[in-house]
């Protein structure tokens, strides 16, 4: 019995090592040819080893560069256009989705269900179907360029409310009782009690919702014209020129691991808080 699951476990091993190095790989290929020049990535074979221009090239895609095929605008501006709008996004839908929730099920008004169930349907309709008439309002609006352009659109979820919804309704009605003996009205008892109690599953969609903003890809691709309104992974694709342009993809790899490192720091820092908003409901 020892034996067998001392084998299952190097097997499991063996294969878990094999599968980061398959995932681990293209990302170690990318960050190789951001430390190459323009010219050696295109070369046969390709370099497999570290170059030594990764400052000059990783300066080059951060501040800009005179002259090069596709954008040569600085990444720098572009990841800051991308964190703002991933907060705005993230903290949008969660203060929402809270307020939303807490009305639903602890507030008695007319039509609650059906309230509740129009939110809901909402999960149909992607950002997809619904892009050209959203896209009519912000442009009516004078938004376009802007970050509100950017973010309003994007700042509810149906999601998010229903998470929280459920995990509303499975708090004990002694403790809202006890909260009203103790004199606390509605608004205390939502910052002092449920925000508490829901910082777990807080932190879960926080992870998951900037995300969701900083990948955002066709809604900036609509409503931003501006160069200096375009997140990073626009600013990725307009790097690659078309036609006869010689693409400088060692700045194009740059700009890609850039682009990963604010979601990747975001899920190290939380990830704890992460695992245990979807497994654990503190209560």
């Amino acid at each position: 019995m020892v034996e067998r699951r001392l084998t299952a476990g190097i097997l499991a091993h063996v294969i878990m090592v094999l599968g980061v190095l398959i995932v681990a790989f293209p990302l170690y290929l990318a960050f190789v040819a951001s430390t190459h020049t323009a010219q050696e990535i295109v070369q046969a074979p390709m370099p497999l080893l570290p170059g030594s221009h990764f400052w000059e090239t990783y300066k080059a895609a951060l501040f800009g560069r005179d002259a090069g095929a596709g954008s040569t605008a600085p990444v720098a501006r572009m990841m800051w256009v991308s964190l703002v709008s991933a907060l705005v996004i993230t903290f949008g839908k969660i203060a929402i989705s809270l307020l939303s929730a807490f009305a639903i099920v602890y507030f008695r008004f007319p039509f609650k269900g059906l309230c509740f169930w129009l939110i809901f349907i909402t999960l149909m309709l992607p950002v997809e179907v619904r892009i050209g008439p959203t896209y009519q309002v912000v442009s009516d609006l004078g938004m376009l360029n802007s970050y509100a352009g950017l973010t309003v659109p994007l700042i509810a979820s149906a999601t998010a409310t229903f998470l929280f919804r459920q995990f509303f309704l499975t708090v004990p009605d002694e403790l809202v009782e006890a909260a009203r003996m103790d004199g606390a009205g509605p608004m205390r008892f939502f910052k002092d009690i449920l925000i508490p109690l829901s910082k777990t599953s807080i932190a879960a969609l926080f992870v998951i919702q900037f995300i969701y903003g900083w990948n955002q890809y066709l809604w900036p691709l609509l409503a931003t014209t501006s160069e200096d309104m375009h997140p990073v992974v626009i600013g990725i694709k307009r790097m690659i020129a078309g036609g006869d342009g010689q693409n400088e993809w060692n700045i194009v790899m740059a700009t890609a691991i850039l682009a990963m490192l604010p979601p990747a720091v975001v899920v190290m820092l939380m990830q704890k808080w992460f695992v245990k908003g979807l497994v654990d409901t503190e209560k």
